[in-house]
């Protein structure tokens, strides 16, 4: 039997990891100086609450070598093989980390996903359902490859002062968007995250034009399944997507899912993005 791992950053909804039997290592997320863990001892609605008090913005930690080597020899007692799929190594040194422990663990085969939030979960829930087929490890590890290069990764923000807090973006920068209204949209290449676009307006409108745009004349998505991801703690983002999506008909499965404190600590409430396997 072949195991699938990754990490927290995948934000793939619990009910589709436990049905997939995909195993989650979680990052450290240090809030005020104490280490929690992504998922296990904080919410994204902590972290809000957090900064809105007027704390500092929460940094994160990547798993580290020694918990990957205890993860991989424990699952190596069991299985034939373990595919571990981590978040894009540009993103962060987890991958790094499982590599060297792999390196320790014969059997394990580490996975750079090139990707963050639900487009590396993509590839973990491809891997999970190829496992289960009965795929071989090298089969499996070729199909995620193949991939790679086609998953599409794209979000808008609401706000700019997590990505200001973080270092990510200048004060002036930050402050000229709040008083022009103005919404990045960010994609995921070549494993990095340029601005590729900016949106004017309300995030609401911003979000049903990102959505237009993404979906406008497009012939060369794979239209079996997409996923849509949001940092807000209700739906009013979501179900603006979601009815574009409905509506533009062509998708036999819509998954949706919330950022977890990994991702949210560096682009805040109020983002949205969009994840699509192109053909």
């Amino acid at each position: 039997m072949i195991k699938i791992t990754t990490d927290s950053t995948c934000d793939l909804p619990r009910h589709i990891l436990e049905d997939l039997d995909v195993s989650v290592t979680p990052l450290g997320v240090i809030k005020a100086g104490k280490l929690y863990h992504d998922g296990v001892d904080i919410r994204t609605a902590d972290i809000v609450a957090h900064v809105d008090a007027g704390g500092e913005i929460t940094t994160t930690n990547a798993v580290n070598v020694a918990d990957y080597q205890d993860l991989f020899h424990a699952l190596m007692e069991r299985y034939d093989a373990v595919i571990h799929i981590n978040i894009g190594a540009g993103f962060s040194c987890c991958c790094q980390n499982a590599k060297l422990a792999a390196e320790e663990v014969p059997g394990v085969y580490v996975v750079d996903s090139a990707n963050l939030t639900v487009g590396h979960g993509l590839l973990v829930m491809a891997a999970a359902e190829a496992a289960r087929a009965g795929k071989s490890a090298t089969e499996i590890v070729a199909l995620l490859e193949e991939m790679i290069p086609r998953v599409e990764t794209s979000f808008v923000l609401d706000r700019l002062d997590y990505m200001k807090k973080g270092g990510r973006c200048s004060t002036a920068t930050a402050l000229g968007a709040s008083l022009l209204k103005l919404h990045p949209c960010l994609e995921v290449i070549d494993g990095k995250l340029p601005v590729v676009k900016k949106y004017r307006g309300s995030i609401e409108k911003v979000v049903a034009d990102y959505v237009h745009d993404r979906l406008e004349g497009r012939t060369d998505l794979d239209t079996s399944r997409m996923l849509l991801v949001d940092t807000c703690e209700d739906d009013r983002l979501a179900s603006i997507a979601r009815d574009i999506l409905v509506k533009d008909g062509r998708f036999g499965e819509i998954l949706e899912a919330k950022a977890g404190c990994t991702i949210f600590c560096h682009c805040g409430p109020g983002t949205l993005g969009l994840i699509f396997l192109r053909k």
